[in-house]
């Protein structure tokens, strides 16, 4: 059977299955008695290991086999949830995320998770308890030349126990031997065939580079005799000599570190297990995030619904927006000649067909919109990794995960907010004492919201931590020449909270490899503004501090006013737009030798776009009378002024290519109906 054909369904169904593991793990974590929990977990890693095995991925089968055996005796009442069997299994699904990470890049899914079964399978015996735990360095030099940590020692005392023979074997291939790792890959498979390899020394990875000179040594299990060892491991050709030593439990005993007191011994496998199990607490960039189907949606009456979901490949979906873009354009032209025509029959086909292109256009928008739960629900693990890291007890409050965004948005969003998340966890919620001394809970809440406002989504991340100290950021920012002692004094503390998101700001003492405060938050700011969006702080000296991020709803099709200046036609997204009017002449102000103008018990900015743009033919000062477009950004408002308004249009959002990015106040151009270009304004490059 060729499974080439089945891998992309076997990296998106595992990809389902590793979230369902984490999000269930983690509930299970706060209600360690609900059965009905593990039971889940179990069907998952089930699966999963089905899968797995089909595809010919062994190590993710073997390894989630091994969860299963936990999972099984947990779920019949036989052993309970304690901190170390969730950290064995948070640290089991990290290595299996590992696994099918590596395969998506095109490898085999490999890995050395002995380290993991070992501890997964003393959870099973219940030596975890009581006996030795896993360890980084080695336990001790055995007579034979081979290490052993302690974990692995206590396999082979466990499996003498149990009836089993340990076989010492040394290996050697002829001198002249030219493909080394083949014959070493020979004797491990015919030696796999009947038992377990416990140790090898070198590691199996540096056999398989030949990074070894003629021999290599390895402890086994096996109900085999001695004899048929070395009968099938002398079959394999240019092999020279293989000496084999039965080892019993006086032997072994030797390879036994020394124990002096039980409850000493229990003090070192404790730091050895946080040493071992604790998950790192490393972040992965998230790209290409699929909406994930639920396996049955609740109807009203409370039985469950299958639901009807097909997968359909990304590239699809953009080829059909792309189609659909230029559909758009013949379609404005069409009613742009309709108009001028005037002919009943042709008017009321071009409006059907605009009718029924709104709707086509609508339901390709919904086909890209993805709800931002599929960034967010990586992060409950993220920030229960982070707090157990730093020893802080942090509660991840998230709403509005239903809440939809363009699919180009989801995957470029979730690196900013993981950068925000951390600096919240590490910079922002205090220590338990400093808490505690502060009059506050223990536990430290971060609130994660997704919410629509207009054409806009808005993502916040509050917590109730310690603060911004506005003091110490004017201090950094003196220090590092970002504003004068003049400048400091006028900034208002909004101002100078965003000085944060400067090129390498920080104003932690001692910067972590988990975060500081500012460290990442100029890339936070960047990357936002390239997806047409914009990030702000907001903050209280020991309440906490929110950030906001204002995210456009999707990033192709946009609803905009079209505006004339002079002989040029420009576009102005609708979103930003508060209003449209008309002022006098006698109206503009000169202040300081900026025009302003009077606009609703305030005095706002006014911006010439055609002095901006270098407009020919349009001169705005011959004119009694001058059309403008108030725009906001925030709660900072300018007034544009045009020449003429033209209209409000749906427009297809065009990039202007590699030649002419980063050009001022320019986002991007539209092809109208008429086949004129016209180019999109940013307005919030024109709000300083």
């Amino acid at each position: 059977m060729e499974l080439s054909q089945y891998l992309s369904m076997f990296i998106d169904e595992s990809k389902e299955h590793l979230q369902s593991l984490n999000e269930n793990l983690l509930s299970l974590e706060s209600n360690p008695q609900d059965i009905s929990i593990v039971h889940n977990i179990f069907r998952s890693a089930h699966t999963l290991k089905g899968m797995s095995a089909t595809m010919g991925f062994e190590d993710i089968a073997a390894l989630t086999h091994e969860m299963e055996n936990v999972l099984d005796l947990v779920r019949n009442s036989k052993i309970e949830m304690n901190p170390f069997i969730f950290d064995c299994i948070f640290k089991s699904l990290d290595s299996l995320e590992s696994m099918v990470e590596d395969i998506i890049q095109g490898g085999t899914g490999k890995a050395d998770v002995s380290p993991i079964v070992v501890a997964l399978r003393s959870i099973v015996t219940g030596d975890y308890k009581t006996a030795q735990a896993p360890q980084v360095t080695a336990a001790k030099e055995p007579a034979k030349g081979i290490e052993v940590d302690e974990f692995q020692f206590s396999i082979l005392q466990q499996s003498i126990d149990s009836g089993f023979l340990v076989f010492y074997i040394e290996v050697s291939v002829n001198e002249n031997c030219v493909l080394k790792a083949a014959r070493a890959y020979m004797v491990f498979d015919a030696l796999e065939r009947m038992g377990e390899i416990v140790k090898a020394t070198p590691s199996v990875q540096e056999i398989e580079q030949e990074k070894f000179d003629r021999s290599f040594s390895l402890y086994f299990i096996s109900k085999v005799d001695q004899a048929t060892l070395e009968k099938e491991i002398l079959n394999v050709s240019e092999i020279q000599s293989a000496v084999i030593i039965t080892v019993d439990s006086e032997s072994l005993a030797e390879l036994s570190p020394p124990r002096t007191e039980v409850e000493a011994a229990r003090q070192e496998i404790a730091a050895a297990v946080a040493e071992a199990i604790t998950p790192a607490v490393s972040i992965e960039t998230m790209h290409n995030v699929e909406p994930v189907a639920a396996a049955a949606k609740p109807t009203a009456g409370g039985a469950p619904v299958a639901s009807r979901t097909i997968r359909v490949d990304i590239e699809r979906l953009d080829a059909l927006m792309n189609l659909f873009s230029e559909l758009l354009i013949d379609r404005v032209r069409l009613e742009q000649l309709a108009s001028e025509v005037k002919r009943n029959d042709l008017t009321e086909t071009v409006e059907h067909m605009s009718r029924v292109s709104s709707d086509l256009q609508n339901i390709v928008l919904k086909l890209r919109m993805v709800p931002v739960d599929s960034v967010f629900n990586r992060f409950p693990r993220m920030i229960r990794d982070l707090a157990k890291s730093l020893d802080k007890k942090v509660d991840l409050v998230i709403t509005g995960a239903e809440t939809e965004l363009d699919r180009t948005v989801i995957d470029e969003i979730g690196d900013p907010l993981v950068h925000l998340l951390r600096n919240a966890v590490d910079h922002g919620i205090e220590s338990i004492s400093d808490r505690l001394a502060a009059g506050k809970s223990e536990h430290g809440t971060i609130q994660l919201r997704a919410f629509h406002s207009g054409n806009h989504v808005f993502i916040e991340i509050e917590e109730d931590g310690r603060g911004i100290y506005r003091e110490k950021v004017l201090k950094t920012a003196l220090k590092n020449g970002l504003v004068t002692a003049e400048q400091a004094a006028k900034l208002s503390d909004l101002e100078v909270y965003n000085l944060l998101f400067a090129s390498g700001f920080s104003t932690a003492e001692k910067i972590s490899d988990i975060s500081g405060r500012g460290v990442g938050l100029d890339v936070v700011k960047t990357k936002i503004q390239m997806l047409g969006g914009h990030v702000q702080v907001d903050s209280k000296l020991g309440f906490g501090s929110k950030f906001s991020v204002q995210l456009p709803l999707t990033l192709s099709i946009i609803s905009a006013m079209l505006v004339r200046l002079g002989s040029e036609k420009y576009a102005i997204p609708l979103s930003s737009i508060v209003e449209t009017s008309a002022i006098q002449k006698q109206q503009i102000r000169n202040i300081h030798g900026n025009k302003m103008v009077e606009y609703r018990n305030s005095v706002i900015p006014l911006v010439s776009l055609s002095t901006l743009f270098n407009v020919p033919d349009f001169n705005e000062d011959l004119e009694e009378e001058t059309e403008i477009v108030v725009v906001r950004k925030g709660d900072k408002q300018v007034a544009l002024m045009v020449d003429e308004f033209i209209g409000q249009q749906e427009i297809v959002l065009k990039t202007l290519g590699k030649y002419l990015s980063g050009l001022f106040a320019i986002s991007g151009a539209t092809i109208l109906g008429d086949g004129q270009v016209a180019l999109i304004i940013d307005p919030n490059a024109l709000i300083k």
